[in-house]
């Protein structure tokens, strides 16, 4: 037995020899590389997977004045959204949560990061998994070369960063993963950045540049991140990152007094449906079904409102109900739309290269080129995404010769729209303004105390005056702010034309309307939240529209949440 406890003492005190060995060799290498002593944590035994700490313990509010609101799960359990409210200012507040790091991890991660970006290239071409699995492999095998030990804890801290910084969006990428921010704004130097929140609103958070040689550095980084440049000669850059989202930055502080600043404008891969603005009270189940109908039977619709009051959003959501075998082209600066349609060319502008003759670069290609290529090739459904000027006079000239088209516009009213179309740059004759269908009115507004959107009106445009010259309409659904509620006018020109058209009875009219509402209200109970698995559905109507009803009447009455049966057996009564 003593010589076992001896030999034993001997082995032990080998590890002990070991890990000093294994720490020497590490301190050696990090004084090679830096000017300061740097001390490194060898393992401990209670480090094992599932024991010790927690990667990011979330920390406690210290201020009286601020309680949690939400806490919400981004990389769970690496990093978290707190959202605060601060009773003194009356505003909430955005807390990034993050794993914190100890001088050793500190010192470690930067010696990693530093070896890792001169030895390894991640192409953004590959997917976001792949390029993950990559720094992974990379990390540990220069964690071996240099041997270099860290307990799981740690491993796992450190990895967050380096996948953070070299595969993410560095500082920024806990909030590009929160689903619910729409932008992000970086305003300058010092500044909190400010998000806007699809809850909230407006909100200011706790992450800033504190030096600006930082978020020089950081914006010329997003601008390669795009595949484009931003130097002192040309100091904004409109881009677009690797995951679609639209850039705008400036650099330094030639244009921006506060220095460089970005606004990231979010790109959602599963994008809103008709069944989420139902949920978000963007609009009524009944305006969506009458949307419905208008887009399957060729109307023509303008997207309307402010700057950022969701026009984009509220135009990919509807299209989805654009009939599966219909020929699409969509025409964009910046890529935004994204739609389950396989045939769909989804085209985007160009900038051109070298210096400007004849007023614009060589190789440019802007969106009135676009939109004429696109006339040649037949499009059945036309979408521009935001008309601004010369190509507005081609769109309206596609309606008036029969393409069903969809754009948004930047106006506050029916009255503001009219105007802007007949000004300068875009002249267009008021004549040609009755090509549209319908004009779809968004807003952002507030309702209690929170802001959000609401579409305040659908309207129909009905004709041209002969006499006054102004332009017939007809208001088919307003909201009214007074009580959150939308109302129908009670009738509308479309469904009396489309009804005409197809031969129906105002009962049959009235029929399939209310086949419509009971498919999306058959969504919206089953919680549909997939932009494929809706467009599914509606793919499926449009096959078999007896067959999917009869399939949701089944279980809609199963669910107890339909007494009225709505199956086109009324309608053939009716033709008998």
């Amino acid at each position: 037995m003593a010589a076992t406890a001896a030999e034993e003492k001997v082995e032990e005190e080998g590890k002990q020899k070991t890990r000093k060995s294994i720490r020497s060799r590490y301190l050696t290498f990090l004084n090679s590389i830096a000017n300061k002593p740097v001390k490194v944590r060898i393992p401990e035994e209670e480090f094992q997977e599932g024991h010790g700490e927690k990667i990011t313990p979330i920390p406690l509010i210290k201020e009286k004045n601020q309680e949690e609101v939400e806490l919400i799960p981004l990389k769970e359990p690496y990093s978290y959204a707190r959202i605060k409210y601060d009773t003194i200012p009356n505003e909430y507040l955005y807390e990034l949560i993050e794993p914190p790091l100890s001088m050793d991890e500190n010192s470690v991660l930067t010696k990693l990061k530093e070896t890792l970006v001169s030895t390894i290239n991640m192409s953004d071409a590959e997917e976001k998994e792949e390029r993950e699995k990559i720094l992974k492999k990379a990390t540990l095998e220069v964690m071996h070369a240099l041997d270099i030990s860290l307990n799981p804890v740690s491993m796992e801290r450190i990895f967050y960063y380096l996948s953070r910084d070299l595969v993410g969006l560095g500082t920024i990428e806990g909030v590009m993963l929160d689903s619910n921010v729409e932008d992000i704004s970086c305003d300058g130097v010092n500044i909190p950045i400010f998000i806007f929140h699809r809850k909230y609103g407006s909100i200011r958070s706790n992450i800033k540049f504190e030096k600006e040689n930082d978020l020089d550095a950081f914006v010329v980084w997003l601008a390669q991140r795009s595949g484009k440049t931003i130097s002192v000669a040309n100091p904004m850059l409109d881009a677009t990152l690797p995951d679609g989202s639209r850039l705008n930055a400036t650099l330094g502080k030639h244009v921006t007094k506060k220095g460089s600043s970005f606004t990231i404008r979010r790109f959602k891969d599963d994008p809103f449906t008709p069944i989420d603005l139902v949920r978000f009270k963007t609009m009524s189940i009944d305006m969506m079904a009458y949307l419905w109908l208008c887009i399957e039977y060729g109307s023509s619709m303008m997207v309307c409102g402010g700057t950022a009051s969701g026009k984009t959003t509220t135009l990919n959501a509807v299209l989805l109900f654009i009939p599966p075998q219909m020929k699409i082209i969509s025409i964009e600066d910046t890529r935004e739309l994204n739609l389950p349609h396989e045939n769909w060319i989804a085209s985007v502008t160009r900038e051109g290269f070298g210096g400007k003759s004849s007023g614009q670069m060589a190789g440019a290609v802007d969106m009135f080129d676009l939109l004429t290529a696109a006339m040649r090739q037949r499009p059945q459904y036309l979408m521009v995404g935001e008309v601004r000027g010369k190509e507005a006079y081609v769109v309206f000239q596609a309606m008036a010769t029969g393409t069903i088209a969809y754009s948004t516009f930047h106006a506050d009213d029916l009255s503001s729209m009219i105007h802007r179309m007949e000004s300068e740059p875009i002249n267009l004759p008021r004549s040609l303004m009755t090509a549209l269908n319908i004009m779809l009115l968004q807003g952002q507004v507030k309702v209690g105390t929170k802001m959000t959107r609401r579409v305040k009106s659908l309207t129909e445009i009905v004709g041209l005056d002969p006499e006054t010259n102004e332009i017939i309409y007809n208001s088919v659904f307003t909201w009214n702010p007074a009580d959150d509620r939308f109302h129908f006018s009670g009738h509308s020109y479309i469904f009396e034309k489309i009804r005409l058209s197809r031969g129906w009875s105002p009962r049959q009219m009235e029929n399939e309307m209310r086949r419509r509402v009971l498919v999306l209200e058959y969504m919206r109970k089953k919680n549909f939240n997939n932009y494929r698995k809706v467009a599914s559905l509606i793919s499926a109507y449009y096959r078999d529209p007896e067959k999917t009803v009869a399939m949701i009447e089944s279980e809609m009455a199963e669910m107890g949440a339909i007494q009225v049966p709505v199956t086109s057996q009324e309608a053939k009564k009716e033709v008998q």
